[in-house]
């Protein structure tokens, strides 16, 4: 069989980022808020966004995707391709050449020793790696001289470029992470809270959960970035004091992710401080049903494959709790302007978004009702539905925020509708999604029947985010609770789905592919989505330089940032 690469559009663009108009550290001060705060800057110990993206200010990666979701070159000198040469004819390797004279922020240089390096500690077979499946199918990295690496695949790969691409898959340093493989990566907590970099800033205090200090790079590749000489990145409170203190107060300069209703931002704009930012990527706000059983009586075999669920594992309940919600009225009261009812886990870009799902736009209590009594769950005196002496008794978490919470509050009595009773419980975001294998409170642990998130990819190719819900792709303790299949799902078909993409560059293949998989999915009601949300920000008005990118890290280009 003959593989064709893939040329998209995505990989013939280099567009070049603003240019900062100062030189280095002559803008002074910048602040930063998450209102998830960062507990660790090690984005393969932690698959949390807060995690990855002040990770990203430090640690960078060999190519980044733009605000167009084209890849650019970052460290690497250019993104490989057959033509050029950096891509194996049969697909089966590509060739990533670093730029030389660019040095770690302790002065010594990068070199494709680093990048080796890097691949081992993901991919270690004692390990827990968060970001293990933009390996997939790797077999081999090596280093061919000191600025030239060759990955080598399994099989043909036509999109090769998952491994050390975007904010998710950056390099780390080899002589600083050398004695923290497999199960000793959790520990090495120097390494994790203040890697070494390459990026435009250095970490000098960081504080687990509440505040990172960082100050210039002084052997930053560009003698004139970054423009700011120190750097606050404040995590912790709520979406709402985020948004309030730049755009009402002006004590911030950058605020991410303002989850916020749309009247509470609009109030908040016209203080005049700053400006509101918004754009549409791949963010998509969903339920993750527990397939497996969450019950602490099984101890460490507790939310794993061993032990399926006692309810969630009838497919007609997960379809129950799908069709009573309303995703219309979620999105009116959450969103407004920047989100859009969804069915599809994968809505974007447009060209893989599947309508093979969109029934569930419309809430169907009636038939949810219909349905369970079909399946032999009789609603009990209590109003509450049991079947074989299981009651529909549901634990559904997430994170502390006004419109999660107020997401809960609504689900859970559309969901009373229909004889199932809902315990809400939140957690502070910074735990939630701390990725600490010693809490029982992070989402990849999932120790609840629900859970309530957003979740998303880097760039504008899917292979690597639908590889998520793979056969043991799932956390467990044997990997430290660091995996991507949140619902513990495991299907063969869905496997040959994600084995045949991986194998076929045909763009129009591709998107039946895709689709196929997203609808499976949903079919089967492995997850159910809510909303497509749109990203929404805020910056000063004298912050000058930014460029909201819903395709990699927010702040991959805060070299650029300058005061205006």
């Amino acid at each position: 069989m003959r593989f064709k690469p893939i040329a998209i559009v995505l990989i013939a663009l280099l567009i070049p980022v603003t240019q900062a108009l100062a030189e280095r550290g002559s803008s002074g001060h910048v602040n930063i808020i998450y209102w998830q705060a960062p507990s660790i800057l090690n984005p393969f110990l932690s698959g949390g966004t807060k995690d990855i993206e002040s990770a990203s200010l430090v640690i960078e990666p060999l190519a980044r995707y733009d605000e167009q979701g084209n890849m650019v070159p970052w460290l690497a000198k250019d993104i490989p391709t057959v033509a050029n040469g950096g891509v194996s004819e049969d697909l089966m390797s590509i060739t990533w050449s670093i730029s030389e004279g660019i040095e770690w922020s302790d002065g010594t240089p990068l070199t494709a020793h680093d990048v080796v390096f890097t691949a081992e500690y993901c991919m270690h077979p004692e390990g827990g790696c968060a970001q293990l499946n933009t390996f997939e199918n790797v077999e081999s990295v090596t280093a061919v001289d000191d600025y030239t690496v060759l990955i080598t695949f399994s099989k043909p790969k036509p999109f090769p470029y998952g491994p050390f691409l975007g904010a998710t898959s950056p390099i780390i340093q080899k002589a600083q992470f050398a004695d923290c493989l497999g199960t000793k990566a959790p520990g090495c907590t120097d390494a994790n809270f203040m890697p070494i970099g390459t990026g435009p800033f250095v970490v000098t205090d960081f504080r687990p959960n509440d505040v990172i200090s960082m100050v210039a790079n002084d052997n930053y590749r560009d003698p004139n970035k970054p423009a700011f000489a120190t750097l606050t990145f404040k995590g912790g409170g709520d979406a709402a004091a985020a948004g309030r203190a730049v755009l009402e107060t002006g004590e911030f300069d950058y605020a991410w992710n303002l989850q916020l209703a749309p009247s509470v931002i609009k109030n908040m704009e016209q203080a005049g401080k700053g400006k509101v930012v918004a754009a549409f990527g791949t963010a998509v706000e969903r339920i993750m049903i527990n397939l497996t059983n969450p019950d602490p009586a099984l101890g460490d075999e507790r939310s794993t494959r061993a032990h399926p669920h006692p309810f969630m594992s009838d497919i007609r309940v997960r379809k129950a709790l799908s069709m009573a919600i309303d995703r219309s009225i979620l999105n009116e009261i959450g969103y407004g302007d920047t989100g859009r009812p969804t069915c599809n886990v994968l809505p974007a870009p447009a060209i893989y978004a599947s309508t093979a799902n969109d029934d569930c736009l419309i809430q169907d209590v009636e038939g949810a009702n219909q349905l369970l009594e079909e399946a032999g769950w009789v609603m009990g005196s209590d109003g509450i539905r049991a079947k074989d002496g299981v009651s529909l008794s549901i634990l559904y978490q997430t994170s502390t925020n006004p419109v999660r919470q107020d997401f809960q509050a609504l689900i859970k009595q559309w969901w009373s509708q229909i004889g199932v009773e809902t315990e809400l419980r939140n957690i502070d975001a910074s735990v939630f999604f701390g990725g600490d294998p010693g809490s029982p409170d992070t989402y990849q642990k999932h120790f609840a029947d629900l859970e309530m998130y957003t979740n998303l990819f880097d760039g504008t190719d899917p292979e690597n985010y639908m590889n998520s819900w793979r056969c043991g792709a799932e956390p467990t303790p044997e990997n430290g609770w660091q995996g991507v299949n949140m619902p513990r799902y495991c299907s063969e078909e869905y496997d040959s789905l994600l084995d045949e993409m991986a194998g076929t560059g045909d763009l129009e293949t591709r998107i039946e592919l895709a689709k196929a998989m997203n609808d499976m999915l949903m079919e089967e009601f492995i997850m159910l989505p809510l909303i497509h949300r749109g990203r929404v920000s805020a910056h000063a008005n004298s912050l000058g330089g930014v460029i909201l990118n819903t395709w990699d890290s927010e702040l991959w280009n805060a070299a650029d940032w300058t005061r205006q």
